[in-house]
């Protein structure tokens, strides 16, 4: 089989102009004095880890300059961080994909929010910045929102990724759920949940070391202003956060919820079956007591008749068992 080519890097700019409306444009037109306050341009770089993005961050970091987090621009490694410099800061987190069945795969998000623009870095496509970027159109007016306020924007489609991923882990308990509660019981029910505890808890690790950056964005001393409109944005965002975690903490217990259903679904089967087994017992006992007695030496007119005693005794048992029987379907014993 040939290797699958890697997706080649790419990087989009586009304008958001309250004035002039919304365009994109190229990384040569990019002229930091130029932006006003009533534009913002974000800036989207998609890496590959290959060289061709280093030449595209070369370029982003000269025009914007951004030469003070060279380094850490160069380095994404995944790990939710904040870093705050003169004029600009950079939020690093974790985004979550679905890769299939309560599997879940983590990309490195890093957003740079300086004056009038911001700029998202990432290895390989995330949905949302895809959606959030084919979304706007025409005049959004997204051109009057702060760069704070588009960063805490995008901040809160990342949070609202990973409670795409809960949704989707409660999706396979509910399934899972319906399977337990049927007339059988799957042995391979018990593999499905540990597959899906172990989603459940690599979600929890991946948002849980987030804690410290929503705190951190919320607290007075981060980039103090007069208006302290971030700073609502970002308190606000820290519990949406929060709802996040207790969305994932909830998950983690249908899991296991799921398991105890099954454990008691299993107890029940077994309890049903323990009474199928008592009841053929007593039925079998019965009937060998019945033939037990038929066997002692003594005389009766029954034993003269042969092969037709025989029988009628083989009949007289047969409907006793079949008697039995239907009584214990009618009480529901069986």
């Amino acid at each position: 089989m040939t290797a699958r080519k890697p997706r080649p890097a790419r990087i989009r700019l586009k304008l958001f102009d309250l004035d002039g409306g919304d365009c994109e444009i190229e990384q040569s037109e990019v002229d930091l004095d130029a932006l006003t306050e009533r534009q913002l341009l974000w800036v989207d770089v998609e890496d590959n880890r290959d060289g061709d993005t280093a030449a595209i961050l070369d370029g982003l970091i000269e025009r914007l300059r951004l030469e003070d987090g060279r380094r850490i621009l160069q380095s994404l490694d995944a790990k939710p961080m904040l870093q705050n410099f003169q004029d600009w800061f950079m939020v690093q987190v974790v985004a979550v994909k679905c890769t299939g069945k309560a599997q879940f795969e983590g990309r490195g998000l890093a957003i740079v929010c300086g004056n009038n623009f911001v700029v998202s870095l990432h290895r390989g496509p995330i949905e949302f910045i895809d959606e959030l970027y084919e979304r706007e159109h025409g005049e959004s007016r997204i051109g009057s929102l702060r760069a704070e306020s588009f960063t805490a924007s995008l901040l809160d489609w990342h949070v609202d990724s990973y409670l795409h991923a809960v949704s989707s882990l409660e999706e396979e308990v509910d399934r899972l759920e319906v399977a337990i509660l049927g007339n059988r019981i799957h042995h391979e029910c018990l593999p499905e949940l540990a597959h899906l505890r172990r989603g459940a808890s690599h979600l929890r690790r991946m948002l849980s070391p987030h804690r410290h950056v929503f705190g951190a964005l919320a607290r007075p001393d981060f980039r103090p202003n007069e208006d302290r409109g971030d700073e609502k944005e970002f308190r606000a965002l820290e519990q949406r956060f929060e709802r996040a975690m207790d969305a994932v903490e909830m998950g983690r217990e249908l899991v296991v919820g799921s398991f105890e259903l099954f454990t008691t679904r299993s107890a029940q089967r077994t309890n049903e079956t323990m009474r199928v087994l008592t009841f053929v017992t007593v039925l079998l006992g019965t009937l060998a007591v019945i033939a037990g007695a038929m066997g002692m030496n003594f005389k009766a007119p029954l034993f003269d008749t042969g092969a037709q005693g025989f029988w009628v005794t083989v009949a007289a048992m047969g409907l006793l068992a079949l008697v039995a029987i239907l009584l214990a379907r009618w009480r529901k014993w069986m």
